[in-house]
């Protein structure tokens, strides 16, 4: 009898994550009910958001405070419900650039305003306070950069709380006494997890509190939440969990945050296939802080083991949007194999709010620990120079008029132009303006080139790289954004 009530005990906390394995799944496949779709694009701003907080100021569900203001005078918002002695605060784009968790807040805000779940929402809303502080750095959003208007990373101020956003986060941290913390990041594209070829498409960390990396209750349960998410995770993105390195840094507000007593869990969003806009990452952003929430509201995170923690693959950044191997490359009548490892860099238009490609060739020799996105095995194939069309055009809608597969296989990746019109900043179309004296550089290839080169197997060409996209030519479609201009 002993060993069967034994054997229930320990089956207890395996029942309780089941269940919330189960809630995972349900929230997985019924996300569309509840995404907010008024943000599904990355470059947010305030003004975004507004619309949707002052929803939540009229709903009794809710409850909406203005805690704070930024250096350009922009509300910060705090929206708290539920009712229960735990206090979970979850803060986002401190970074104004990054703002996949903001989204997935509005989310999870719609969530909880529906009238689903509700054995859940009352289980999670009777022991827990959950309060969101979404978009803490909403003048560094207005320009899609990283750093607030003083020019500090507001991740680096916890020590001397220069900038009001700092302060108002250190402020509300302090008020809540907040028992658990959630500070919701994006990270490179271009991480992966160790020696492995997938993405890290989510990267975790439970800071450390001091130098010497101690783990006592607080930073033990922040890394038993995150065991619990990286299971959940790797049912939807089986690989793409990174484990960020967790050397002390005295100024950054999760390290603190830890220290001050709140489990901190720093969640950092990075890339998946074809989701430039990250919204398959705000999807399972949704999905795991919804699931952790719970398995907080039920405690079953008590008994996981905090040793899974370590055995998440460590961030490493390898990766390329674009990477060539085994090319055939003549240089000075010479043939030397090379691999070529592409960025495809984006870069804002004035008002932030879209942005085109102006791509990198960002390293060049063997790359053989390296990975892509997209890969070619160019084995066989030699680098050829990309050449002009060969008449010069007037206006833009004679180059609309191209045929730009013909031209493509025939080797032309530039058109040239008498005038290029003063306010274009980059080509409509799958091959670079060129102006009417610009002279084509020889093909040279270096790091910080713009990547655009053909690719030659038994005399025809069977590939183009424009602005650092690849181009199949024996394919009627040609994926490539824009094109560049050169006067």
């Amino acid at each position: 009898m002993k060993q069967i009530a034994l054997a229930l005990l320990c089956a207890l906390p395996m029942l309780g994550l089941g269940q919330s394995s189960a809630l995972t799944t349900q929230l997985y496949d019924t996300y569309e009910n509840y995404k907010e779709g008024s943000i599904g694009k990355r470059r947010i701003k305030r003004a975004d958001i507004q619309p949707l907080i002052a929803t939540y100021s009229s709903n009794p569900k809710f409850k909406v405070s203005t805690v704070g203001r930024s250096i350009g005078g922009k509300e910060l918002s705090l929206i708290s419900l539920g009712t229960g002695d735990v206090n979970v605060f979850l803060w986002s784009q401190m970074h104004g650039d990054e703002p996949t968790a903001t989204q997935a807040i509005f989310d999870i805000l719609n969530f909880f305003d529906s009238k689903d779940f509700k054995e859940e929402k009352e289980a999670i809303l009777s022991n827990l306070s959950i309060h969101f502080l979404p978009m803490l750095n909403p003048d560094g959003a207005e320009l899609f950069q990283r750093r607030n208007l003083l020019g500090i990373d507001i991740n680096r101020d916890a020590l001397r709380l220069q900038s009001p956003e700092s302060k108002t986060l250190k402020r509300v941290r302090d008020s809540l006494a907040a028992d658990f913390g959630f500070n919701l990041h994006d990270q490179s594209t271009y991480y992966n997890a160790e020696r492995t070829d997938k993405p890290a498409t989510i990267s975790y960390l439970a800071p450390a509190y001091n130098y010497e990396k101690d783990i006592n209750e607080v930073r033990g349960n922040a890394m038993k939440i995150i065991v619990f998410m990286n299971s959940i995770l790797q049912k939807y993105a089986p690989g793409q969990v990174g484990r960020y390195n967790d050397d002390f840094e005295p100024r950054a507000f999760g390290d603190n945050i830890q220290k001050w007593g709140t489990s901190t869990i720093l969640i950092e969003s990075g890339g998946y296939p074809n989701d430039t806009e990250k919204q398959e990452i705000r999807k399972l952003n949704y999905v795991s802080i919804l699931s952790a929430i719970y398995t907080i509201a039920k405690q079953n995170y008590k008994e996981i083991a905090i040793g899974e923690y370590e055995k998440i693959p460590e961030n490493d950044r390898k990766l390329f949007d674009l990477k060539i191997t085994n090319a055939s490359y003549n240089l000075m009548g010479n043939s030397y194999k090379i691999d070529v490892g592409i960025h495809q860099v984006e870069v804002d238009y004035a008002d932030h709010n879209s942005f085109w490609y102006s791509s990198r060739i960002l390293d060049q020799g063997d790359l053989s620990t390296y990975y892509g996105y997209e890969t070619l095995d160019a084995t066989g194939y030699t680098l050829k120079q990309a050449t002009a069309y060969p008449k010069t055009l007037n206006t833009l809608n004679e180059v609309q008029s191209l045929d730009f597969g013909q031209l493509l296989k025939d080797g032309h990746a530039y058109v040239r132009m008498s005038t290029i019109p003063a306010k274009q900043l980059n080509s409509p179309f799958p091959v670079h303006l060129i102006g009417a004296n610009y002279k084509i550089p020889e093909l040279k290839l270096q790091p910080g080139i713009n990547p655009t080169v053909f690719l030659e197997k038994d005399g025809r060409l069977e590939y183009a790289v424009i602005n650092g996209f690849l181009v199949n030519l024996s394919q009627s479609n040609i994926e490539v954004p824009n094109g560049m201009i050169y006067k």
